[in-house]
């Protein structure tokens, strides 16, 4: 028996626990959208056709204040979302911070813990995918980087927009701006409402909430 999904999944093989009136299919999903899921027999006659329809994937933030619900897109920035996956698999994101509050502006999380201690285990950065036909509308998700000229130095850190924030576009090659990757679609109050906290300093760290915003789950749940 083969299967054959167009590319869309990869790795396509028939689990032992398969029977002759039940058969199951394990394979790595790489694409978004309808694909189709054809199995033939030995000879390559047809046996079963379908079209299999595979969600956007979400990532659920369980917060101290509330949950906000992502929807990523791999289609427009496959490797952004692998990666920030990479983290949320990890459980990387456990009681980090949104350590970066501005109102009218951005919030941001997922390096810090309590008292703006770096989290350690960060993994290679990744090279900036800006440049993917997506906008830094309010509601969206981008990753955090350095300053211009370092461009390829995300890693865990991310931010939601506030309000649209187009000037963190792509512009040029010299001027990237900043990946989008995913859109808040559920929970953009909980973000809100965090550009109501105080802020203050901590260290040489500004705009840094004065009560802990905690992150105290991350998980995929689509």
């Amino acid at each position: 028996m083969t299967v054959e999904t167009s590319s869309a999944c990869t790795n396509p093989a028939l689990a032992t626990n398969s029977s002759t009136t039940l058969l199951v299919i394990n394979c790595s999903v790489v694409a978004v959208g309808d694909f189709p899921l054809i199995l033939k027999n030995a000879n390559g006659d047809l046996v079963y056709q379908t079209t299999v329809t595979v969600p956007k994937p979400q990532v659920q933030l369980s917060t101290s204040i509330g949950n906000i619900t992502l929807e990523l897109n791999p289609a427009a920035a496959e490797s952004t979302v692998n990666n920030f996956l990479k983290y949320v698999y990890s459980g990387y994101y456990t009681n980090t911070l949104f350590h970066r509050v501005m109102p009218g502006f951005v919030v941001q999380a997922g390096g810090y813990t309590s008292g703006m201690v770096a989290k350690p285990g960060q993994t290679t950065p990744i090279v900036l995918q800006s440049n993917n036909g997506l906008s830094n509308l309010r509601g969206t998700v981008a990753m955090a980087r350095r300053g211009d000229p370092d461009y390829d130095s995300a890693t865990s850190e991310f931010f939601i927009n506030l309000v649209d924030n187009t000037f963190l576009d792509y512009k040029s090659a010299g001027a990237p701006g900043y990946a989008v990757f995913a859109t808040v679609v559920q929970g953009m109050d909980v973000a809100d409402s965090m550009a109501a906290q105080p802020t203050g300093n901590v260290g040489l760290h500004a705009n840094v909430p004065l009560t802990d915003v905690t992150i105290t789950a991350a998980q995929q749940i689509k």
